[in-house]
């Protein structure tokens, strides 16, 4: 009887163990249960994105020992508001989508992305197909023209801002989400011109790398059939963001293994994937006051962006 006895005690007090196991987990950041969380803007292939995405959580989990998980949301707003929900702790995102989040949460630059043979500025470009009769800005009066996202700083900001100062008016336009759907709409005739990132040739190589070499794989001439028309003022490059009160140990643990990263053969090939970058260089608030300037001198309201 009296062994039945401690049996039962013995049960009952493993059952309620296991009942507030829970309670007493690790949900420190970097954690099992609390991962620190990167963000990557879905700029064009997101399933590309992801792969590699992955390669880099499992590279700063090494260096950190912390847990990491990586995200690729379907909107550039989506990673504007984790940024201040603390759904996100750190992000590679655009320029104007930055903005947003250092006005509306107090997000911060800490790196800036370098893209081939370390160029920190890059610009937008007009596409049109190259069998049509648009060879210029203005033949875009009363056409249809595709879009990346409201907050796409190549793909809509500069080049809409560059029609308006211009008097161009289309007659309709569309948000693709994507840089490669807008290459994608423009090589299928959907619409009569597209805005999206354009990036020089490789001095070395003459291998094209503005957008259109996204799609290249899906369609191999889509540098014959899709042209360049225009180009756009300079515009920084995508910085590495961090979260408003993000405990500085980690994001100086999360940084040093980017800045590592990029070192690397597997890092080098992952981050072109991700989002054509070569590597980082550190970077400041300040570095984007140009583009700041510009949302402020043309009247681009953030919060209203922000919602869209």
């Amino acid at each position: 009887m009296r062994i039945g006895r401690y049996y039962l005690a013995a049960t009952l007090l493993v059952l309620t163990w296991l009942s507030v196991r829970p309670l007493f987990a690790d949900r420190s950041l970097g954690s099992e249960n609390n991962p620190v969380r990167i963000m990557l803007t879905p700029s064009t292939d997101a399933q590309a994105i992801i792969r590699n995405g992955e390669i880099l959580a499992a590279y700063i989990e090494w260096q950190t020992g912390y847990k990491v998980r990586v995200d690729v949301p379907n909107y550039y707003i989506t990673v504007v508001e984790a940024l201040g929900t603390s759904r996100a702790d750190v992000a590679i995102m655009n320029t104007f989508s930055y903005l947003l989040a250092h006005s509306k949460y107090g997000a911060e630059a800490r790196l800036r992305v370098a893209r081939r043979h370390g160029e920190l500025t890059y610009k937008g470009e007009f596409i049109v197909r190259a069998d049509g009769d648009i060879d210029s800005l203005t033949q875009l009066n009363g056409r249809t023209i595709a879009y990346v996202d409201p907050s796409s700083t190549s793909g809509y900001i500069y080049p809409k801002e560059m029609l308006r100062q211009r008097g161009i008016t289309t007659s309709r336009e569309m948000f693709a989400n994507g840089h490669n759907q807008v290459v994608t709409k423009v090589y299928q005739g959907d619409v009569d011109a597209g805005a999206v990132f354009y990036s020089p040739p490789d001095a070395l190589t003459g291998e094209i790398l503005d957008a259109r070499c996204k799609v290249v794989t899906q369609y191999p001439d889509v540098y014959e059939k899709v042209k360049i028309i225009a180009l756009t003022d300079s515009i920084p490059n995508d910085p590495v963001v961090v979260r408003k009160n993000l405990d500085e140990k980690v994001r100086r643990a999360v940084i040093g293994a980017l800045l590592k990263f990029q070192s690397t053969s597997e890092g080098r090939t992952a981050l072109m994937t991700i989002a054509s970058i070569e590597g980082f260089v550190p970077a400041s608030d300040s570095d984007y006051n140009d583009v700041r300037a510009l949302v402020e001198r043309y009247g681009i309201n953030l919060e209203a962006t922000l919602k869209k």
